[in-house]
């Protein structure tokens, strides 16, 4: 770590139950030359990769919806959320990892990925940096049925819209999770499916 503005940090484990959860206690330099002690926690679930798989000539991309227990204790009635396909990285690299998800999620196998940018979803309280991607798809890269690895209990319903129709989905307050709005808007900005 390299900002000398920070000094004296110290972390106490709070819990490793799912993931980990650090209480770190450090001394922060303030614009006025002082130092205040400061306490943040940091939740630790390792890094991810997400991916917006789009098919130019239906004009269509491939989302999926699960259930995030989150969500629904924090006001989603049915904790039901459209995404793009998403994991964690668990040691693989970022490219090697999102092929190995569209298939457990989607079912279907694609080798050409593009990494449009890599973005910390919630700075004030978790680590994790997502690795976004961009690939196509076409039926005829079906090989499974998708819906997640049976170990991981995800129960994940793979969904084909539009590429409109996504993007009426997020006015219309269907799509709330970020990945998925930045890739569909990155898509959009840069005439992804034109």
């Amino acid at each position: 770590m390299k900002n000398g503005k920070i000094k004296n940090i110290k972390k106490q484990l709070l819990s490793d139950n799912w993931y980990t959860l650090n209480k770190f206690t450090f001394d922060y330099q303030k614009e006025d030359g002082s130092w205040e002690t400061q306490q943040r926690e940091a939740y630790d679930r390792g890094n991810g990769a997400a991916i917006l798989l789009y098919n130019k000539k239906k004009g269509a991309v491939l989302l999926t919806r699960q259930f995030r227990m989150p969500t629904y204790v924090n006001g989603n009635d049915d904790g039901m959320m459209i995404e793009v396909c998403a994991g964690l990285l668990d040691g693989d690299n970022p490219e090697d990892c999102i092929k190995k998800e569209v298939e457990e999620e989607t079912g279907y196998l694609i080798n050409d990925v593009q990494k449009v940018y890599e973005s910390y979803m919630s700075p004030g309280s978790v680590t994790e940096i997502l690795h976004l991607f961009i690939g196509a798809y076409e039926d005829r890269m079906k090989v499974g049925e998708g819906g997640g690895a049976d170990d991981e209990t995800e129960n994940i319903e793979v969904l084909e819209y539009s590429f409109e129709k996504a993007l009426k989905l997020i006015e219309a307050g269907d799509i709330k999770d970020a990945k998925t709005i930045m890739l569909l808007q990155y898509a959009a900005i840069n005439k992804i499916l034109d």
